[in-house]
């Protein structure tokens, strides 16, 4: 079975050192994506989010976490799909990437997935679809295929 729980502490909601080929698995608008796991810093649920004035509609605003201002961006916006209300299974993913801390809006938690090797291949051409251009590879897992995201177009 490709999906574990290996990697992530369920008490602390945050993740373990030993991530190769570990992704967090997430739904925005019925389908599956997926960022690597060492990029994950925890899971929260929504919190209150106080708006930044005349920032991109896709930048929902700030947030505290525990002292640290973390920006947040709703994914499916960023996506230029349609927004929709929060529900008890939309969350928070925190990410760092490269001295960033943000917060991704997803839809819903999957899990986390080994995915690795022969698992991963090329996207098809950036040019087939807009939301493409976020995709950094093709996941497999035994319950379907999982869009691996590269934070850094995601993020700038």
């Amino acid at each position: 079975m490709s999906q574990t729980q290996e990697g992530f502490d369920t008490e602390n909601n945050s993740i373990s050192s030993t991530t190769k080929d570990l992704y967090l698995a997430f739904v925005i608008d019925g389908e599956h994506y997926a960022v690597d796991v060492g990029n994950i810093k925890e899971i929260i649920g929504i919190v209150p989010i106080t708006v930044i004035p005349k920032s991109e509609k896709y930048i929902k605003g700030i947030i505290n976490l525990r002292g640290d201002i973390v920006p947040v961006i709703n994914v499916r916006l960023r996506f230029m799909k349609p927004e929709i209300e929060y529900n008890q299974l939309t969350c928070i993913v925190v990410v760092e990437y490269q001295e960033y801390t943000l917060g991704l809006i997803v839809d819903s938690i999957l899990g986390v997935y080994n995915i690795g090797g022969d698992m991963v291949s090329s996207p098809p051409s950036a040019k087939l679809n807009f939301a493409n251009q976020f995709v950094k590879n093709i996941g497999k897992s035994e319950d379907g295929i999982k869009l691996l995201i590269d934070l850094e177009k995601l993020i700038f």
